[in-house]
């Protein structure tokens, strides 16, 4: 039963994702029926990760109160609402709520199940972490050419109702699972908020690791399509292929980067990871032909997506005794830093070119890098193994 309980909760995190990623594929959509400017539209996608920010904290608290299968539960019957709600919208606010309300479901999912996934295979965090990632990635992957399809097929309210079908169906498949399960859902060791807080150094690190790298790419991936069509002069339709195959990438990236976290020194591949995602978004910029294009795609997809199980288990292998609470705050802040690019490539791409504001996200990360490899190089990280 533990495989049909970690099938269930795969099939959960495909549908938290997909609620999230569908935004980006649907922004020319929804500009041209809201008749809405990119920072309105900057603003859907940051509403979307803020949400999944929100709750982090509070559920990190929770957990050592209620049950993380009940957690879980209370996820996925949020996301079948928030999916419902935003199929009907009618304005940019309304839908700018079901953004919101979206968000929140997925990152209290994420909040609770990820721990939970660690209690499940404790002696392969990394690994275990890494296919609940492909899972997830296979829902932004599938996400651009589902949604154009069903677009041109019936209507982009079809993708939210179809999200919502997919997640009541599996809501209460896990409810029956979890039943079935001898012991029912593990519990976890997390008992006390506060102790998950002294560990308060390994967490910072996780935050600023992650933090700069993926608010480069949160606010890339989101405007994709459009920098391509508006800066490289591509078509809509090829335009949303790469950003497919960037998200393709996430495939192996979560499976072997998960696998690699459990071998590898933490910290050296993860900054190795964050100077590969500043590379690849300088790289954008310089290239001119949809071979290279292509190629960009793929290597910053492959770096941008091995940083997310490499932080986990970074994060999980670290802290065991609490890593429910520690995982929610680490989550909650590294997701309040990453929310906000989008926004800002959005304010920023109505005033200077893409490009000048993709080079200048670049040069900052790698400054960023830079100084955290100095650091480490100082001793100033906390180590999580024997390894580092």
């Amino acid at each position: 039963m533990t495989r049909r309980l970690f099938g269930t909760l795969c099939g959960l995190v495909f549908c938290a994702n997909f609620g999230r990623v569908a935004f980006a594929p649907l922004l020319e959509t929804f500009r041209v029926t809201f008749e809405v400017g990119t920072a309105g539209l900057g603003l859907v996608t940051t509403l979307v990760w803020v949400g999944t920010a929100v709750p982090r904290i509070p559920v990190g608290y929770l957990v050592t109160r209620v049950r993380r299968g009940r957690i879980v539960l209370g996820a996925g019957a949020l996301l079948t609402a928030a999916a419902a709600l935003t199929a009907v919208a009618t304005s940019i606010p309304l839908l700018q709520v079901g953004a919101f309300a979206l968000g929140v479901a997925s990152g209290a999912y994420y909040a609770a199940a990820v721990p939970l996934i660690g209690d499940l295979y404790p002696d392969a965090v990394g690994r275990a972490v890494g296919v609940h990632g492909v899972a997830a990635q296979t829902a932004a992957v599938v996400a651009p050419t589902l949604t154009v399809a069903l677009v041109a097929a019936v209507s982009w309210r079809a993708v939210f109702w179809l999200l919502a079908a997919l997640g009541a169906t599996l809501t209460l498949g896990l409810v029956a699972v979890a039943r079935r399960r001898e012991g029912g859902v593990p519990q976890g060791a997390d008992r006390d908020f506060r102790a998950a807080l002294s560990h308060w150094r390994i967490i910072l690190a996780a935050v600023v690791m992650i933090g700069g790298a993926g608010f480069v790419w949160q606010g890339v991936f989101n405007f994709y399509v459009t920098y391509l069509v508006a800066s490289k002069g591509l078509t809509a339709g090829r335009a949303g292929t790469l950003l497919t195959v960037a998200f393709a990438a996430g495939l192996p990236a979560f499976w072997l980067g998960g696998r690699l976290a459990d071998r590898l020194p933490h910290v050296p591949y993860i900054l190795t990871l964050g100077a590969g995602v500043a590379l690849g978004v300088a790289a954008l910029t310089v290239a001119d032909t949809l071979l290279a294009i292509a190629a960009v795609s793929v290597a910053l997809g492959l770096a941008a997506h091995s940083l997310f199980p490499a932080l986990d288990a970074y994060v999980l292998e670290a802290i065991p005794d609490n890593r429910g609470s520690a995982y929610a705050v680490y989550g909650g802040l590294a997701l309040l830093v990453q929310a906000t690019g989008s926004g800002v490539v959005g304010v920023l791409g109505e005033r200077f070119a893409f490009d000048t504001v993709f080079l200048a996200f670049a040069a900052a990360l790698l400054g960023l890098v830079g100084l955290l490899a100095a650091l480490y190089l100082a001793g100033g990280f906390p180590a999580t193994d024997g390894s580092e």
